[in-house]
């Protein structure tokens, strides 16, 4: 593996683990607010790398947030 795209698999997962102590945990953690520097950083990265995987999966992370919330949502609309 390049450097870079190496660069970017550790951005994913950082990314990933920030959200551990809100999610598995149930920890109010602020935590995750780092997702919105780690993620951009991956995927400036996996460019550079010229790796679509990573590009995808630190897209998915810098959206994160959007996407729980999304399906916060959705969850609290299908149980009332």
């Amino acid at each position: 593996m390049k450097i870079n795209q190496i660069i970017s698999l550790i951005c994913f997962f950082i990314g990933i683990t920030l959200w551990i102590p809100n999610i598995v945990f149930q920890i109010a953690s602020p935590l995750w607010l780092l997702t919105f520097i780690i993620a951009p950083i991956g995927i400036v990265f996996s460019i550079r790398g010229k790796s679509n995987i990573l590009l995808t999966l630190n897209l998915l992370v810098l959206l994160s947030f959007f996407i729980l919330m999304f399906l916060g949502y959705l969850a609290l609309v299908f149980t009332n």
